[in-house]
């Protein structure tokens, strides 16, 4: 929070703009802003010394001495992400019913803490959409959440695996019979396009004696002028 350790700087300490603006990572005109009260927002000052960053002893010596820079005790603390439903763009929030709606109706084994962590929700809402008692429930269409960009096929197939064998259901068992049927219907196939070819041939290759054989015959007879009574 540089803004704010900034703010407090000002607001307490004797310290130039260009050591604060040095030591919270801004630039000079962020800082004369803050001391000005032109930015954006009024900030709550953020203590560096009982954060542990700075030391009075620092800013003392900062204070003596204007070019000094100051030099931190320790880097703040990062902000880390607790544990918790995930975080959902706005512009998708209002496609979590119907995310939530898919699962619940192709997937009834994965639980609505799977779902919460999965899609980003409350387990409130899930439960008012399994009861059908949403506000909205009339208006939710169940739709599959990757192709709404709720999460990936990866974490969705996980999470399905993960209740499935949770749950003891084990995958359909494939009726070894059916590869079976698929080669003989192949084969049965292949020797019906093999007789039609054969059959094309022949029928073609009759077709072109045919005329042959009628002039040949029609030379044993003679020329016969149909005109001719």
């Amino acid at each position: 929070m540089p803004h704010a350790t900034a703010s407090w700087l000002v607001d307490n300490t004797a310290l130039t703009f260009e050591q604060i603006a040095e030591f919270c990572g801004l630039h000079i005109l962020e800082v004369q802003a803050i001391a000005d009260d032109t930015a954006a927002t009024k900030l709550t000052g953020r203590d560096p010394v009982r954060a542990g960053e700075l030391t009075q002893e620092e800013i003392n010596r900062g204070q003596d001495d204007p070019s000094y820079r100051l030099v931190i005790q320790k880097e703040p603390d990062k902000a880390t992400r607790t544990r918790g439903p995930r975080y959902t763009p706005v512009s998708k929030r209002q496609d979590k019913p119907d995310g939530i709606a898919w699962i619940i109706r192709n997937h009834p084994e994965v639980s609505d803490g799977q779902i919460s962590r999965l899609i980003g929700t409350t387990r409130t809402t899930i439960s008012a959409i399994r009861d059908r008692s949403h506000w909205n429930i009339a208006n939710i269409q169940p739709k599959d959440p990757v192709t709404l960009g709720l999460c990936s096929q990866r974490e969705l197939d996980a999470v399905v695996a993960k209740a499935a064998k949770a749950a003891g259901l084990e995958p359909a068992p494939q009726d070894s019979r059916l590869a079976g049927d698929r080669e003989a219907l192949l084969d049965e196939l292949r020797r019906e396009r093999e007789t039609n070819a054969r059959e094309a041939e022949a029928a073609l290759a009759a077709e072109l004696a045919g005329p042959a054989g009628d002039e040949s015959a029609a030379g044993d007879r003679g020329f016969v002028d149909p005109f001719k009574s």
